[in-house]
C-alpha cells in the first residue's frame, strides 16, 4: 500500500521540475530585457530630444507638447535596439548563471543544450515578433505622425515668437522685428528681412500689422508699408508701397511636408513607390528599405544563437571565461557592419538583396547545427535503434 502511494507522488515532481527551470530562466531574461531596453530607450530619447530643447527654451513650447512630440520617436529607437539588448541579456544572463554554477547543476540534472537554450529561444521569438510589429506597422505610423506634428509646431509657433524690440530669426532666411505690440496683439513698427528667394530678396517695412493663422500656417497682415527689392540685372532698388500686404511666415511649404520619407512609408509603398514623389533612380533604395524591414527582426535569432554558443559550448569554467563573450560581441559588431554595407550596396544593385537574408538568417542556422547537431543525431540514432 505504501508503494502504491509513493508512485503518484513522484510523477508530478518530474513533470513540474523541468518547466519550472525553464520558467525561472525565461523570467530572468524577460526582466533583464525590460530593464536594459528601458534604460537604453531613456538614454537615446534624452540624447535625441536635445535637438528639440530649443523649441521649449526659444519658442515657449509647452512640456506636454514636447513630450508628445519626442515620444513619437520611441518606436523607431525600440526597433533598432531590441535585437542588441536581447543579445546582451541572453549573453550576460547565461554567463551569470554559469558563474553561479546554476547551469552546471542543470546540466548535471540531465538537461541537454537544447533544453537549456529553450528559454533564450523563446525570448528571442517574442522579441522577433515585437520587432516585426514595430518595423511593419508602428514605426512608419509614428514617424509619419512625428513629421507632421513637427511641421505643424514649427510653423504655428512662429505666431508666438515675435517679441517687442527683438530681432527674431524665424529661420535661416527670414528675420522679423517688431517695435511694440498692444493688448489686442496688433504690432507696430514691423520690419521683415525675407531671403527665402535668393533672386528676389526683400526688405519690408510697415507701420502696423496683425498675426493670423490660415490652414495651420502663420501669416502677418501688414498695413501702410513698403517693399524694397534690388534688381540683380540692373542693380537698381525697386520700392513698392502698399496699403495692405500679407506675408507667409512658414519655413517650409505644405507640399514639402506631404512628401513621404522612406521611414514613414508602408511596405507596399516601398516596393511600389509613387513616381510623383520618388525619382526612378531611387527606387532601389526604397526597395532595400522594404527588404531591411523583413530581414532585420530575424537578426534577433542569429544574435541569440551567437550568445548561446559563447556560453553553452565548451566546458564550464569555475572562474568564468571572458574570451568567448568578447568573441560573441565582436561577431555581432561584424554582422551589423556587414548588414549596413550590404544595404548600401544593394541600393545600387538589387541582385545583392538575397545577401541580406543570408546575413540575417545564416548565423542562426549555423549556430543551431553547431549547438544542437549532436543532440539531434543522437535522438535519430536512438529512434532508429528502437525501431
Amino acid at each position: 500500500m505504501g508503494m502504491n502511494m509513493s508512485v503518484p507522488a513522484s510523477r508530478p515532481a518530474r513533470r513540474i521540475s523541468l518547466p519550472l527551470r525553464e520558467r525561472y530562466i525565461l523570467r530572468q531574461l524577460l526582466l533583464g530585457l525590460l530593464g536594459i531596453t528601458s534604460g537604453a530607450i531613456a538614454l537615446i530619447w534624452l540624447m535625441q530630444s536635445l535637438r528639440f530643447v530649443s523649441l521649449v527654451v526659444d519658442r515657449g513650447l509647452s512640456l506636454r507638447v514636447f513630450l508628445e512630440l519626442t515620444s513619437l520617436m520611441v518606436p523607431s529607437f525600440l526597433a533598432v535596439i531590441l535585437p542588441i539588448t536581447t543579445f546582451l541579456v541572453v549573453l550576460f544572463g547565461y554567463q551569470r548563471m554559469s558563474g553561479d554554477r546554476e547551469l552546471a547543476v542543470m546540466q548535471a540534472a540531465g538537461l541537454s543544450p537544447f533544453q537549456l537554450a529553450r528559454p533564450a529561444l523563446a525570448c528571442a521569438a517574442l522579441t522577433t515578433l515585437l520587432c516585426y510589429l514595430l518595423t511593419l506597422w508602428l514605426v512608419p505610423v509614428s514617424y509619419h505622425a512625428f513629421r507632421r506634428y513637427e511641421f505643424e509646431i514649427r510653423n504655428r509657433m512662429a505666431a508666438f515668437l515675435l517679441q517687442d524690440g527683438v530681432f527674431t530669426q524665424l529661420s535661416k532666411d527670414m528675420t522679423v522685428y517688431v517695435r511694440s505690440r498692444d493688448r489686442n496683439g496688433e504690432m507696430h513698427g514691423v520690419f521683415v528681412e525675407d531671403d527665402r528667394q535668393p533672386q528676389a530678396r526683400a526688405t519690408i517695412l510697415a507701420e502696423r500689422g496683425s498675426m493670423i493663422v490660415v490652414n495651420n500656417q502663420p501669416r502677418v497682415v501688414l498695413f501702410n508699408g513698403s517693399r524694397q527689392e534690388i534688381d540683380h540685372h540692373t542693380g537698381r532698388l525697386n520700392v513698392l508701397s502698399f496699403a495692405r500686404n500679407t506675408i507667409d511666415l512658414t519655413t517650409r511649404k505644405q507640399a514639402d511636408s506631404e512628401i513621404r520619407d522612406a521611414t514613414e512609408m508602408s511596405l507596399h509603398e516601398l516596393f511600389h513607390p509613387d513616381p510623383r514623389y520618388v525619382a526612378q533612380r531611387d527606387w532601389g533604395k526604397f526597395a532595400v528599405e522594404g527588404w531591411r524591414r523583413l530581414t532585420a527582426p530575424l537578426t534577433t535569432m542569429s544574435f541569440v544563437m551567437i550568445a548561446l554558443i559563447a556560453v553553452l559550448s565548451g566546458a564550464f569554467s569555475r572562474h568564468g571565461n571572458i574570451k568567448r563573450p568578447l568573441a560573441a560581441i565582436l561577431a555581432i559588431v561584424g554582422l551589423m557592419a556587414m548588414s549596413l554595407m550590404l544595404q548600401n550596396l544593394a541600393g545600387r544593385n538589387l541582385r545583392l538583396v538575397p545577401l541580406l537574408w543570408v546575413v540575417a538568417v545564416a548565423p542562426a542556422l549555423v549556430g543551431a547545427i553547431w549547438l544542437f547537431g549532436r543532440e539531434i543525431l543522437a535522438r535519430k540514432r536512438k529512434s532508429n535503434d528502437g525501431a
